[in-house]
């Protein structure tokens, strides 16, 4: 069993423990459902902002401990206020000591758009993204079935929030070209074995049809890298673990910035 296989097992015990706790109708009640979600593609397209998304995460099952001691809300501020075009919050708890009051302390902070950064395997958890405060969902192509993509991304546009699919390979990218899906990230980060490979950007972007953003997600660390990927034709670079590696985060992502 992958690490994957491992957090897609626990994951669906978790959400069916949660519905029975909260059920869905008490979610659209929330102050944060019926805000208005903001566009990831104007923001990743505003060329006042960098096209980063940044990420905050405590934690990962590949890296261990990363950052237990950075203020979520701190972190996000500082992120926005160095131009990153979105903010990444991983919620997972288990494997990433993540939690869905990240993102509403997220939302309280910032007034850029945020990803719920998560293993979606129910309509329940995009519902959750939506009541919290997340602009954006992502969808993991290797977790889920095709027509599971296209019934969860059409559910998110119903309620609002934009979807970043993320794929692997070129036969994830073929079989989920949908409408309702905003942009595609390309996975540099192997999820079976967490092996990184920048070659898996360039060799899925041209095949990535134009009404999509494309996004070159994981094993970015280097400004050379983005100058490369933006250059190659990707308009939006996730990078999750290399800022919130260091002590200041706010201080790091301003000094990457400087040099791209």
């Amino acid at each position: 069993m992958t690490i994957l296989d491992k957090i897609i097992e626990r994951k669906r015990i978790e959400v069916e423990k949660v519905k029975a706790l909260v059920p869905f109708e008490e979610l659209l009640n929330y102050p944060y459902f019926n805000v208005a979600c903001l566009s990831l593609r104007e923001s990743i397209l505003d060329p006042e902002k960098t096209g980063i998304i940044a990420e905050y995460k405590r934690a990962s099952p590949s890296k261990g401990d990363i950052n237990s001691t950075a203020k979520v809300e701190d972190v996000v501020k500082a992120y926005e206020e160095a131009g990153a075009s979105a903010v990444s919050v991983l919620t997972d708890g288990e494997f990433f000591k993540g939690n869905l009051e990240d993102l509403s302390k997220a939302r309280e902070a910032i007034n850029i758009p945020i990803l719920r950064k998560e293993f979606i395997v129910d309509k329940y958890q995009i519902t959750e993204a939506k009541a919290y405060g997340a602009d954006v969902i992502l969808l993991i192509a290797a977790c889920l079935k095709k027509e599971e993509v296209q019934e969860f991304a059409a559910y998110a546009h119903q309620i609002g929030l934009n979807v970043l699919l993320e794929v692997h390979n070129e036969q994830e990218l073929l079989d989920n070209l949908f409408e309702d899906i905003d942009a595609i990230g390309v996975n540099n980060r192997n999820l079976k074995d967490f092996s990184v490979d920048l070659n898996h950007s360039y060799e899925l972007l041209d095949k990535i049809p134009s009404e999509y953003i494309k996004v070159s997600e994981s094993g970015i660390s280097d400004p050379t890298t983005i100058k490369a990927l933006k250059k190659a034709g990707f308009q939006s670079f996730l990078i999750g673990e290399n800022f919130m590696k260091t002590e200041d985060p706010g201080k790091a992502i301003k000094d990457f910035v400087k040099e791209i």
